[in-house]
Formats: C-alpha cells, sequence, structure tokens
C-alpha cells in the first residue's frame, strides 16, 4: 500500500496524546494535537479581561497538558526542534483541521460514549481514505466501530501504545471487525520503521496481550510476597535485572503507574472475563484493598508501597511498607543468598537455570510465579493470540523485560518446567503436552542465524515475521565465529563485511577490546570489503575506558607505561578511519569517553535514536585523550566559513566537554557535533540496528571507499583561544562554581583542543594535537585529586570533587 504520513492529528492531550503527538514530531511528522475546551475561564483569566471566547482561554485545557509532558523527565523529545511540529488547538474551533492530515489517533479518556462523540466530529471532517485509530488500553475495537461509516470502519482499529511512547518499544495492533487488511500491514509495517516499535498484532479480546499478562503477573506477584512473608525490598531485587527486568521491579513499578491504574484494569477484567479459567486471580488481594482504602496509590498520592521523606538532617528518605503492619520502616539492605549465587553471571538463562533450583524462599517465590505466568500465558493461546512469540513480543516491548514467559522457560527446557509448573500445583495448556509428546523440548531455536519459534498447529518451527531482515549476534553467535579473547569477539556477518562486539564490562574499552579491534582492521583489510563496531547488549554501546589499569600505573607512578597504553588507544580510534576498510558504527544507549570517540573516528554512525553519547574524561579528572579532543578541533575547523567568529565555534565545543555533556538524543548529538550531518544516520528500531550498520559499510564499500589520507589543515586557535578561555575559567573559579582542579584540567583541555602555546591562529596536523593529547592526560595523572576521582569510580564510590 502506497500511503505516506506526513500530518498526524492527536485528539486528546493527556500524559498519553501529548507524549504520543510529541513521538511522532520527533520522527519529522507534522502534528494537530486537540483537545476539549474549558467550560468557563478561571477567576485569574476573568481578572485579566479574558472570556470563554478568547483563544487563551479555550486552548487552555491542550496548552496546559502540552506544557507539562514538554517539562516531564524523562523528556518525550529528541530535541527542541521537535515542538517546531506540533499545532495546538481545540475540538470546537480547530476540528475541521483534521481534513489535512493523513492519520488521527483519539486518545481521549477510556469512556465509550466520550470517543463515540468525539468518533462523531470526526466523521463530520474526515477525509475518505484517512486512517483513524484509538489507544484504548481496553475498550474492544468492535464497540468503538458500531455504527460508523463503511469507509470509517474499513480504516480503523487500535494502535495501542505504552507508556511513554518514546521509550517503550510496544505498540499493539488490533483490527476491528471490517479493518482493510491492508491498513493492518500498513501500520505494522510503520510502526517498525518509522515508530521504531515492536509491533504486534492483537485479537480484539479483554486487555488485549501486554496489559492482560502484565496484569496478572503484577497481582500474582503482590499475593506471593504476602503468602511467602517476603518484603517489598526483597521482590523488588528479585524481580529487577537479575532477571532482566527493569530496576524499579514490582512494587517501586506499582507506584510510579498508579495502584488505582491497576485496580481499575482488574476490576474491568474480573467483570468481563467469562471464559478465563484464572478470572479470579484478578479479584484485589486485601493488601491492596487497604492501600486503596487509604488512598496509598504510590508517587501520585505521596506515598504507596514506598513512601519519600525527610529526614532531620533534611535529607530524603525511601521508607518501605511493612506488608503486615501497614506501618513504613527504614529500608535495610536485601541480602538473599540466592542473588549472591548468581553474582557475576552475564548468560541470563544461566542465572534463571540457577535461581529455578535454588532451594531458599528466594527459589520458592520464582518457582511460584514463574510457573503461574507460564500456564497462564499457554492457556491464552489461542484466546489472545495464535503464536506464542506474540505473546513474549509484547510482554518485553511493553514491561520492558529481556525475556518472555515461554523464553523463561526454554532456561530449562519444556520438559521440566512442566514438572516445575506441575510441582506448584499448575498445569499448562494442553498443545504444551503435545508439543514435549512430539520430541520438542524448546520454545524457540536458532536456525542459519535466524530465530524460530515453535507453531503449535504444525508442530514445526517457524522464522518469526518480520525479522527476517534483523542481525542478532546471539543467533550467530556459534556458527559465525571468526576470532575471540575473553573480551571480545569477531564475527562473520556475511556478504564480505566483519563485526566486532565487545563484552568486558559495560562494554568498555580495556586491553580485550583494544586487541580485538586491531585483529578486526587487519583481517578486514586482508580478507573483508567492511566492518561493523556494535553489540546487541542492553546496558551500553561502551561506556568507555577501564580504568582499573590506568589507575594502577598511575599509583605506581609507572608513566611510560601510560604513555604507550594511550598512544596505542589512540592509534586504534585512528584506523577506524584509516583504515582501507570502511569502518561503520551501531552505538546505542551509553557511548561515553572512549566509547564516543571510537564513534567519532569512523566513516560512519549508524546510531540507534535512543543514544546517550559525550565525552566525559573531565569527570574523572583527565581530558579525552582517545582522538577526542584532536577530533572536535578538527570538527570546529571544518566548520569554519569566512566572516565566522570562529572562536564562538570552538567555545561551545570546549564547553560540550568542559562540561562532560551527555546527548540525550542521537539527535541531540548532532546538534553536538558528535555525529556528523549529511553522513551518519539514526535507526528508530534498535532490533535492526546491526543490519542497518552493515548494509551502510556495503554501501561504502561498492561505492568506490577510499583510504583517507591523515588531515594536516586542522586550523587552531593558538594563544588567542587559550586567553578566551582561560579569561572564562578564572571568573567561573572565582565564582566558587569549579576547584581549582577543575580549573586545572580545564586550562589543560584548553591548551590542547587550541593547539599548543602558538602565537597565531594556523593549521597543524592530526599528528601534533595527539601528541598535545597525550602529553596534557600524562600530567593529569599525576594529580592527587584525579587519582582519587578515579579511585572512586572504579570502587563504586563517588567521586570527590574537591
Amino acid at each position: 500500500m502506497k500511503r505516506t504520513i506526513k500530518k498526524v492529528a492527536v485528539l486528546g492531550a493527556g500524559i498519553m496524546g501529548s507524549r504520543i503527538a510529541l513521538h511522532f514530531a520527533n520522527i519529522g511528522v507534522d502534528v494537530l494535537l486537540l483537545d476539549m475546551v474549558p467550560k468557563e475561564p478561571t477567576a485569574e483569566e476573568t481578572a485579566k479581561g479574558l472570556d470563554l471566547s478568547s483563544p487563551q482561554v479555550r486552548n487552555r485545557v491542550v496548552n496546559t497538558l502540552y506544557q507539562s509532558a514538554v517539562k516531564a523527565s524523562p523528556s518525550p523529545i529528541y530535541n527542541k526542534k521537535s515542538l517546531e511540529r506540533v499545532t495546538l488547538g481545540n475540538f470546537d474551533d480547530d476540528m475541521a483541521k483534521i481534513q489535512g492530515v493523513d492519520w488521527i489517533i483519539e486518545v481521549v479518556v477510556e469512556k465509550l460514549e466520550i470517543k463515540k462523540l468525539i468518533y462523531d466530529k470526526v466523521e463530520q471532517f474526515r477525509k475518505p481514505g484517512t486512517l483513524v485509530t484509538s489507544n484504548t488500553s481496553g475498550i474492544p475495537i468492535y464497540l468503538m466501530a458500531e455504527g460508523r461509516s463503511e469507509d470509517f470502519r474499513k480504516h480503523f482499529c487500535g494502535t495501542h501504545f505504552f507508556n511513554p511512547p518514546r521509550y517503550l518499544a510496544l505498540l499493539e495492533i488490533i483490527p476491528g471487525p471490517a479493518t482493510d487488511p491492508e491498513i493492518i500491514n500498513f501500520l505494522m509495517e510503520y510502526g517498525d520503521l518509522f515508530l521504531g516499535k515492536r509491533t504486534v498484532l492483537c485479537k480484539d479480546t479483554p486487555a488485549f496481550i501486554a496489559n492482560r499478562l502484565g496484569i496478572y503477573a503484577l497481582v500474582q506477584t503482590i499475593r506471593a510476597t504476602v503468602d511467602l512473608g517476603l518484603s517489598i525490598e526483597e521482590v523488588d531485587k528479585l524481580t529487577g535485572p537479575v532477571i532482566g527486568r527493569p530496576k524499579s521491579g514490582t512494587f517501586r513499578l506499582s507506584d510510579v503507574v498508579g495502584l488505582d491504574t491497576t485496580v481499575n484494569v482488574c476490576n474491568n477484567l474480573s467483570a468481563i472475563l467469562h471464559h478465563d479459567e484464572s478470572k479470579d486471580a484478578f479479584q484485589l488481594p486485601e493488601i491492596v484493598k487497604q492501600l486503596m482504602e487509604k488512598n496509598w496509590l504510590g508517587d501520585k498520592t505521596g506515598q504507596g508501597f514506598y513512601k519519600k521523606i525527610k529526614d532531620e538532617k533534611g535529607k530524603s528518605v525511601i521508607l518501605g511498607l511493612d506488608l503486615n503492619t501497614l506501618e513504613y520502616r527504614q529500608p535495610g539492605k536485601v541480602k538473599l543468598e540466592a542473588l549472591d549465587a548468581v553474582k557475576g553471571i552475564e548468560s541470563l538463562p544461566e542465572k534463571l537455570s540457577i535461581l529455578l533450583k535454588d532451594k531458599t524462599k528466594a527459589g520458592e517465590f520464582y518457582r511460584k510465579t514463574f510457573a503461574d505466568a507460564f500456564q497462564y500465558a499457554s492457556h491464552r493461546i489461542p484466546e489472545i493470540a495464535d503464536e506464542l512469540y506474540k505473546i513474549d513480543d509484547a510482554i518485553t516491548a511493553g514491561f520492558g523485560w529481556q525475556v518472555g514467559v515461554f523464553a523463561t522457560a526454554d532456561a530449562i527446557g519444556a520438559k521440566a518446567f512442566i514438572e516445575l509448573c506441575e510441582s506448584q500445583g499448575q498445569k499448562p495448556a494442553a498443545w504444551v503436552y503435545e508439543m514435549v509428546e512430539a520430541g520438542f523440548d524448546k520454545f524457540y531455536t536458532i536456525e542459519g542465524g535466524k530465530k524460530l519459534y515453535y507453531d503449535i498447529p504444525s508442530k514445526s518451527y517457524k522464522v518469526i515475521p518480520g525479522t527476517e531482515g534483523f542481525i542478532i549476534l546471539d543467533n550467530i553467535r556459534k556458527t559465525n565465529l571468526v576470532w575471540k579473547n575473553q573480551e571480545a569477539s569477531i564475527f562473520d556477518l556475511g556478504d564480505g563485511i566483519l563485526g566486532v562486539e565487545f563484552q568486558s564490562k559495560m562494554n568498555t574499552l580495556g586491553s580485550g577490546p583494544i586487541e580485538a579491534l586491531n585483529k578486526a582492521y587487519s583481517l578486514g583489510e586482508k580478507e573483508y570489503r567492511g566492518l561493523v563496531i556494535g553489540n546487541d547488549s542492553n546496558q551500553a554501546f561502551s561506556a568507555g575506558a577501564n580504568l582499573a589499569m590506568l589507575f594502577m600505573f598511575a599509583v605506581e607512578q609507572e608513566y611510560d607505561e601510560i604513555d604507550l597504553m594511550i598512544a596505542t588507544f589512540q592509534e586504534t580510534m585512528m584506523r577506524a578511519r584509516y583504515s582501507s576498510i570502511p569502518v561503520v558504527t551501531a552505538p546505542h544507549s551509553l557511548a561515553l569517553g572512549g566509547g564516543c570517540e571510537i564513534n567519532l573516528h569512523a566513516d560512519k554512525v549508524v546510531a540507534h535514536a535512543e543514544l546517550y553519547m559525550g565525552l566525559v574524561e573531565l569527570g574523572v579528572g583527565l581530558i579525552p585523550a582517545g582522538g577526542g579532543t584532536k577530533e572536535m578541533a578538527l570538527r570546529c575547523s571544518d566548520m569554519y566559513q569566512p566572516g565566522d567568529t570562529e572562536l564562538n565555534i570552538l567555545q561551545s565545543a570546549f564547553m560540550n566537554i568542559a562540561q562532560a555533556k551527555v546527548s540525550t538524543s542521537a539527535h541531540e548529538a548532532f546538534d553536538m557535533n558528535y555525529l556528523k550531518a549529511g553522513r551518519d544516520q539514526i535507526v528508530l528500531n534498535r532490533s535492526r540496528l546491526i543490519a542497518e550498520a552493515k548494509q551502510a559499510a556495503i554501501d561504502l564499500a561498492e561505492n568506490g571507499y577510499t583510504q583517507p589520507i591523515r588531515r594536516t589543515d586542522v586550523k587552531v586557535q593558538g594563544k588567542t583561544g587559550i586567553a578566551l578561555f582561560k579569561a572564562g575559567i578564572k571568573s567561573m573559579r572565582m565564582a566558587n562554581y569549579i576547584t581549582d582542579h577543575d580549573a586545572l584540567i580545564a586550562e589543560k583541555l584548553a591548551y590542547v583542543i587550541c593547539g599548543g602555546d602558538l602565537s597565531y591562529p594556523q593549521t597543524v596536523s592530526e599528528k601534533y594535537l595527539l601528541e598535545l593529547e597525550r602529553e596534557a592526560f600524562l600530567s593529569l595523572c599525576g594529580e592527587r585529586k584525579t587519582m582519587e576521582r578515579m579511585q572512586g569510580i572504579i570502587t563504586g564510590g563517588k567521586a570527590p570533587r574537591n
């Protein structure tokens, strides 16, 4: 279907509507955001001589909600330019403007009668063929479509975003009874490619997929906590990152979402689920009823399972609720043997296998809750989905789990998981038993680098639809390995392209990754035509250089060793640009310090939209010395045009480094000159990142890539620039904004980025600037305050600042 989305109308500017609008603006779509007209002016408006005919009054609701969204944290926008694409209005005066949009998204309150009133207005002005979708989280699509025109029903369905829309990957697509299949196909693809979502096709069943399973698991976890006598802090530890779930755990998440939201979903499901064998599970646990009576709903009421207070010293303290006494108490340190047993284990399946066998109360908790969630999910097929991967996709993308219910069972195998369920008094659906009897013990398998799921009707494995173009390193780890050491691996990505993956803690750049990079450059130049540097980590592209060895050398005052280490690091970064093959990086999440520098030197960066990139070395008491300072001087030099105030351009780069500023998105990384317009690109869907980077490397190779020549024409400012920066540094010090040590580091940075003690602005070579970097870095390594900061970071404490 040839359909282009250039303008979207979002009807309803509440928490979800405003943020959906801003996410469309993020990706370059013009947005019309509308909400209701207030019934009367406020006293303040009346005092100003305004009445209900005044535009300020008529648009007060939409303006207030929109401004609240813009100021929200975490931010719903990639950068401030996104705001230029949003136009505000109201339902009464501006509904006619929907004639000019390509997609109308209704996001009003979850009441069918109100939604139908909105659709009446939409039908008056909507152009035939325009998409209309609802962001409902539970109202049946068929009820909303009743009484509408044929063209409306043909182009109408549910598009359920999850909050916050910028950050949560799930988009549930729910067809109505008359929805054109081509519309569904279009939305599935558009959500994937342009909105960066994992689009999951759902049936029009209560709460669809993610909320049906997620709310069930949440309520049953609360029950298990009470039954086993665990504390909320213990359960939040057990249901957090240790099992690949968000650090909020269960009870902190409930406070953030709001207990009333959970209760409303439970009450709705309890009332309308007539054929669900586990419908009684949605009856509210007694502890939830008690919290509702007290109005302890979480963050929105100031207390829930947790409560923040100020102690006698004015310091914020988080108290936890004792579920037995309903009194708040000081949090104790959570100490569980099960968590100690899996400490240091990186493989999530391995951790899950150990935890499920644990003999303590923690193991009992896992067996009870995992078995319960599994049996419930298995019985939801084919009610809410025909394929098991849809259930896992929805729960992982909607709630931030690393692995879904069926993937969790694969940690010990289907047969063993059936036995686990039966030991807990749970009985999975018949198809699970039939699967095992047919000789299958895994719900997923890997074949030819692709992930396959068990297809119930055919009793065979099939490729998960829509993933054919993905390159997932876990899927080729055994078959395509070319070389590895303890901290990095090199893979053959196919079509003459190599891939390097860092595997150190937080993918920091120590000796292992540096060795792998140089091995990959050499292998690539001999036998391949391109190189991709990237990974599938959920934590970081690279959190920077490994400070442990540097700290050890600094303590021993082994400055020759530090000099050699930094020279090797610099040359490794430079080879990314000056190799004879194109080098493409695929950064995501964190790309800090050295992790930023490798991107600065690549031939092309294919970045995920959620990219937090920056040269943060000043926070450690150092300056960027892996070519980062040199590179920003070079990029500023390339920006200078006749008539420019060159020092203003250089000052922007200097301040980004001096303040250790980190981009809050890939778009902001462009604004900071860490990504280059016209060369680098942004990918919205994280799952497509490696594949897109590989294609970029192929394109560079096939378009006649030529090995660049090292630069000797970098214009620097010399003493003129140093004097300007020193004056600013002195003013900051006199005002006590920075310490003496901060001032020293900033002066070293100014010296390097300005090209040293040159008497006038002139051109220098990259080699010259790299030597200045190294000299400044070495001198700072001898500073006591720098050593203290490094030690604080290495040991996990706070780095001293004075």
